[in-house]
């Protein structure tokens, strides 16, 4: 993939849709910090009147009010503060959960091919990292955001209220320092870009090494591997250094002019003071706004670098959202209840943007039957599977069930009447009892085991001494490939389909454990469509039906021909 350009600020508007169910809470959020920051900013206005009306005036019981609503105005202040960020990071974690299940769920409906060709480690950073960057920023920088804008607006008014000349002396310098951060921070942006696509490659290079790591220990390429990790670990560093460097110039140059405008407010203020024509006591709260004044625009300016980054990780994030399923429900999809007629492909064809796999295919599945489909690879076997149980619609022609075009019914019902067991089955890093039950939380344990004893696993389970309990290892490594398939073939029979599609179900079996597992089928689906493909004869020999691929045509038997 190429790498998603920066996104424009606008980016921050498409949260709305995951922020609009919080809003009224977020309102009220806002409310109680407007209060917070009313109670900081009184703190200065009544430092003033304890200099001026209690302590020069010498006037004790001034003193103890004063001192008083201070500590009601710093104690009300916390209070509330710690009340809008409770409340603030609480929403802001729901919302950002509520995004990241609407990315899990957009991931779902995106075709096999897609993940072919998008690198794991990417994805992964995508998912993990970046969501958590965007997270950080939602529940830490917004509410910093406007809680700083609102004290800087405050601030503001206060500095005009309290001497306006003063105020022009304290702020002429402000443009500079900003100018000089919004040039560093641009930086900083491409830099962070720069950055998350040096992980996102580390990433993806340490998935394929550990997932390849038989391939790797086999061709004695431990070496070559830790000079590939090394050149890319490089390139992560110097860019992460240039962006340290890049980061202190960010806060060191503003910071210094930032400091020689408070120096200026200093000096003029002094003046005034010797002159008589300023009270101590304002210019102590004068100082004081001017000091917090200068923090939240440094705050803010910190919060651009941050916005910034979170910018570059929601222009990766909705990458992903813009991926458009190849596969869509219809509008208003017709539901499907239990298989009784025959699966037919009606001129279909079918390509994954190279030469067409299939083309012009007519084809019928009776009811009920078991069908072995035979061919040499690529003959487009394993993409008529992909059509049956809709992971691809064909780009002509069309595939029905039970008379209705599969493009019509609703997802959800077909792919439960429907199972396909893959020729390279996925299993949880769990026992084999959970992998059988597998989002199939309803099953009893004579249930899973009575799946596992069709499938052919009895001599398995009977060998390990934790039984269905034994775990399986991360992707199912611990086991045989034999027995991994076993496991698949469990985990539909348990869910008693309507229409059973096995892909090359026996191909790391020998051939008794085959027969048990064929016969294991029938009988655990006495009335279920068989659908088997396979490369052994002796499997298709059991079957009622024989479909024989091959590039351009197919022939079922009874040798019966369905052209391509």
């Amino acid at each position: 993939m190429t790498a998603p350009k920066i996104a424009p600020w606008s980016t921050y508007l498409r949260l709305w849709p995951w922020l609009k169910p919080y809003a009224p809470r977020l309102v009220a959020v806002l409310l109680a910090s407007l209060i917070a920051t009313g109670l900081t900013l009184a703190q200065p206005l009544i430092s003033k009147l304890m200099i001026d009306e209690a302590l020069l005036k010498r006037d004790w019981d001034m003193l103890l009010k004063i001192a008083a609503l201070m500590v009601g105005a710093t104690v009300g202040g916390f209070a509330v503060n710690a009340l809008v960020s409770y409340r603030y990071v609480a929403i802001s974690a729901a919302m950002l959960f509520d995004m990241r299940v609407s990315l899990l769920r957009h991931l779902q409906t995106l075709s096999p091919r897609f993940f072919g060709s998008f690198r794991l480690g990417d994805l992964m950073s995508r998912l993990n990292s970046d969501v958590s960057d965007v997270q950080r920023v939602v529940g830490d920088t917004l509410l910093s955001v406007v809680s700083n804008v609102l004290f800087f607006v405050g601030s503001v008014a206060m500095m005009l209220w309290l001497d306006w000349k003063l105020f022009l002396v304290g702020t002429v310098l402000v443009p500079l320092a900003v100018a000089s951060f919004l040039h560093f921070q641009r930086r900083m942006t491409d830099l962070s870009r720069q950055m998350r696509e040096s992980g996102a490659d580390i990433g993806s290079l340490l998935v394929d090494t550990i997932m390849g790591m038989r391939t790797v220990n086999t061709l004695g390429a431990e070496a070559h591997e830790a000079e590939r990790f090394r050149k890319a670990n490089s390139g992560f560093i110097a860019t992460m250094l240039r962006m340290q460097t890049v980061s202190f110039m960010t806060g060191a140059l503003p910071g210094t002019i930032v400091t020689a405008s408070s120096a200026a407010v200093m000096i003029y203020g002094g003046k005034q003071i010797i002159d008589g024509t300023m009270t101590i006591g304002a210019l102590v709260a004068f100082i004081t706004y001017h000091g917090r004044l200068l923090g939240p625009v440094q705050a803010l300016m910190g919060l651009t670098a941050s916005l910034a980054t979170a910018r570059v990780a929601l222009a990766r994030i909705f990458e992903l959202f813009d991926t458009a399923p190849e596969v869509r429900e219809a509008p208003s999809p017709l539901p499907l209840a239990a298989v009784t007629r025959e699966i037919r492909l009606e001129g279909v064809s079918m390509d994954h943007g190279r030469e067409a796999v299939l083309r012009d295919v007519d084809l019928t599945i009776p009811a009920g039957s078991m069908t072995a489909i035979l061919g040499p690879s690529g003959a487009g076997k394993s993409t008529l599977a992909d059509l049956m149980v809709r992971f691809h619609d064909p780009v002509a022609g069309r595939v029905t069930i039970d008379g209705i075009d599969l493009r019509k019914v609703a997802l959800a019902d077909l792919r439960t009447r429907v199972l396909l067991v893959d020729q390279a089955p996925f299993l949880f890093n769990a026992t084999i009892a959970q992998n059988i039950a597998f989002a199939c939380g309803q099953a009893s344990r004579g249930e899973i085991a009575a799946a596992a004893s069709a499938a052919g696993l009895d001599p398995l389970i009977q060998r390990l001494p934790e039984g269905l309990d034994t775990r399986t290892g991360e992707r199912g490594l611990a086991l045989s490939a034999g027995e991994r398939h076993r496991i698949a073939i469990a985990r539909a029979l348990l869910r008693q389909p309507d229409v059973l599609i096995l892909d090359e179900p026996t191909a790391a079996l020998d051939e008794a454990t085959e027969m048990v597992v064929a016969r294991g089928l029938r009988r655990a689906l006495p009335h279920a469509t068989l659908i088997v493909i396979t490369h052994k004869p002796a499997l298709a020999e059991m079957a009622d039906h024989v479909v024989r691929l091959a590039h351009g045509h197919a022939s079922v038997g009874p040798e019966v021909t369905a052209h391509g």
